[in-house]
């Protein structure tokens, strides 16, 4: 009977010998759990702002996807709050936590496109974000716990 050992050289790539889990990559993943709380959060802010006072974003003419100031808010306290609860189950390596992280950052991402006129500093700041944790969360392939 032939014994095979295993060859004698360096590990493979993304091998570290504990359960060949990439620290690189679980180390994305939970910086993806932190973003989409901070998300979350900048979310929340923006969503009470919006709803608290009408001259806190820009007034937009014209343009297709045009909503009252009131209106963005809660979409945004919504979709905050969700990003905070998704984050947080990220970090805790809850099993449905990535996969909706990947949907509701997209989701978040494409309402912050949209948003772009009224808001252009905040709504590229949570662009970025969410293609970070999109990126994160898809090519992680741990789970990330704390």
């Amino acid at each position: 009977m032939a014994h095979s050992a295993p060859m004698p050289g360096p590990a493979p790539a993304g091998a570290t010998g504990q359960g060949d889990v990439n620290p690189w990559a679980a180390g994305g993943i939970m910086f993806a759990g932190v973003l989409l709380l901070v998300d979350g959060v900048l979310g929340v802010i923006k969503g009470i702002s919006g709803i608290a006072s009408d001259d806190v974003y820009a007034h937009v003419r014209n343009y297709t996807f045009k909503f009252d100031v009131a209106s963005w808010g809660w979409i945004h306290l919504v979709l905050g709050i969700v990003l905070g609860v998704v984050g947080w189950g990220i970090l805790k390596g809850a099993d449905w936590a990535r996969a909706t992280g990947v949907v509701i950052a997209a989701i978040s991402l494409i309402i912050n496109f949209v948003w772009l006129p009224y808001q252009p500093v905040w709504a590229l700041i949570s662009v970025a974000i969410d293609g970070f944790v999109i990126w994160a969360l898809c090519t992680g392939g741990s789970k990330a716990v704390i």
